[in-house]
Formats: structure tokens, sequence, C-alpha cells
């Protein structure tokens, strides 16, 4: 009989703990706050990148009371695949590489992005030893763009020179090369790696001003017409926290955080998913994507 009131007395114990336990990890549970994490395409010096993408996410910590990660990128189909698994929530696009996102997630949503941005532009730039004028010239000549998922360093770009009767894999000297990022096209063509190349106009007027650009080695040659391009694209997410991403970035100004300096932007405006249909077109009928 003592054995069986000891045992009895042993499982009650034991349930009391269990049931404390459980209570304690629901009521954790309430209280942990998911972190959003976000990511940007690496179209630039990643030191640099990666820094203001830092600081962004510690200023968006505070305006939301959100717990904000930076998981950089290591190319622009990685933060693509990323966002599709859920494993991004918030990410700077490109015009092609939002589209591509949006496509693969259904739900997400293209919100804000730069004034730019709605009247973007791509130059194309040459060494200032090689007799060329126009894209038409561009015929023989060795090229590069910046990164094959890059709007303004090759989709856009490679458009435009097919307009012109230019056929990126049949006129060129060889096959175009790919940089990856913007920064890396025009030191390429600057140090006579490749005669001409197309990169992001922002980029492009970046560089000349901070004078990381060599002027009397490399010039530019063309400046396409406009297209939209960069934004912020949310990914599905309950409508509260969505709402509070959107508030907190459409408010940002220019001494908010050193992301806004990197884009040379001095606030976001609104955007929306229809303004990349366009960029969608000249994708699917360059093949770039189906």
């Amino acid at each position: 009989m003592k054995k069986l009131i000891t045992l009895l007395s042993l499982l009650m114990i034991f349930t009391i703990t269990a049931c404390s336990d459980n209570g304690t990890d629901e009521g954790q549970k309430d209280t942990i706050t998911e972190t959003i994490k976000i990511g940007a395409i690496p179209d630039q010096n990643a030191a640099d990148l990666n820094r203001s993408m830092e600081d962004f996410a510690k200023d968006l910590e505070e305006k939301t009371g959100l717990n904000v990660e930076y998981v950089p990128s290591v190319d622009y189909s990685a933060l693509v695949t990323a966002f599709e698994r859920g494993e991004i929530q918030l990410a700077w696009f490109g015009g092609l590489t939002g589209v591509q996102a949006r496509n693969l997630v259904p739900e997400a949503e293209a919100f804000a992005q730069r004034p730019i941005d709605e009247k973007f532009k791509s130059v194309f730039i040459a060494s200032s030893d090689v007799n060329i004028d126009g894209l038409e010239d561009l015929k023989g000549k060795s090229f590069t763009f910046g990164s094959e998922s890059s709007t303004s360093g090759h989709l856009m770009p490679r458009y435009f020179m097919m307009e012109a009767g230019i056929d990126a894999d049949q006129d060129l000297d060889g096959k175009p090369n790919y940089s990856g990022s913007h920064d890396k096209t025009y030191k390429l063509v600057e140090s006579g790696a490749f005669q001409t190349g197309a990169l992001n106009i922002s980029v492009w007027e970046a560089a000349v001003k901070e004078g990381k650009v060599d002027e009397s080695k490399v010039k530019v040659i063309y400046t396409t017409p406009e297209y939209y391009d960069y934004n912020w694209t949310l990914n599905k997410m309950d409508a509260e926290t969505k709402a509070t991403l959107k508030e907190a970035i459409l408010s940002m100004t220019s001494e908010d955080n050193e992301i806004m300096e990197l884009l040379q932007t001095d606030k976001f405006i609104e955007t929306k998913n229809e303004n990349y249909e366009a960029i969608e077109k000249v994708a699917k009928q360059l093949k770039i994507i189906k």
C-alpha cells in the first residue's frame, strides 16, 4: 500500500510540473516578437551596402518596435530564392528581381520606391580611346553587363541594344561579360578589360561625383529612355505588421539612416505591382523569364 501511495504522489508531482512548464512555454511564445528579416540585391560595393543596410535595419527597428535583421545575399538570384522560401520578409529589389519574386509569391506587394525609380535610366559607357558615338557602334566591341538579373545593368540595356539592331549574343566581340555589379562594370571598362558596358545611372553619377571613376579613361555614349526600376517589396504577412513597415519606410528622410545616402534619395514614395508590368513584358520578350 505504501508503495502505491508513493507512486501516486510521484505521478501527481510530475503532472503538476508538466502543466507548469507548458504554461511557461505558452507565456514565452506570446511575448516573443517575430524577427523581420530584410535583404537587398548586391548591386554595388558589398561593404558599403552591408553597412548601410545594417543602419537601415536599426532605424526600422526603432521606428516600428519590431525585431529587424539584415541578411546579406551573395547574388540577385539568392535573394529571390530566399524571398520565395519566406526567409526574407522585406526586400530591396530591382525591377526584374521584384517581378521574379512576386511571380513566385503572388501575395507579395511592391509598395515603395525612390522618386527616381519611376523614371529610371541606364547609361552605356566606353573606353575613351574607343571610336564610338551610339548603340549602333557597339557592333564588334567587347562588352560587359552587370548582373544577369539586373534591370538597369542587363535587361533594359539588352532591350535597347535590340531596338538599335544589336544582338548582344551575336554582334559583339565575343559573348558579353557579366560583372555582377554596377561598380565592377565601370571599373572593367575604365581598366580596359572591356571596351564598352552598361550600368545603373545613379551608380554612375555617384561614382563621378565622388571621384571613384577616371573620366579621362571612360565616357558615357548613350543614356536610355525612362523605365520603372527599384522597389521595396513585402512578403506575405499579417496586415498589421505590413501597415507598420509601410508607414515607417514611407516616412523616412535623408537624415534617418545611411541607406538613404547610398541610394541617393531623400525619401521613398508609394508604388504598386502594376507599375512593373512593362518590365515583365520586356523580360518575357527577351526570354529572360517565361
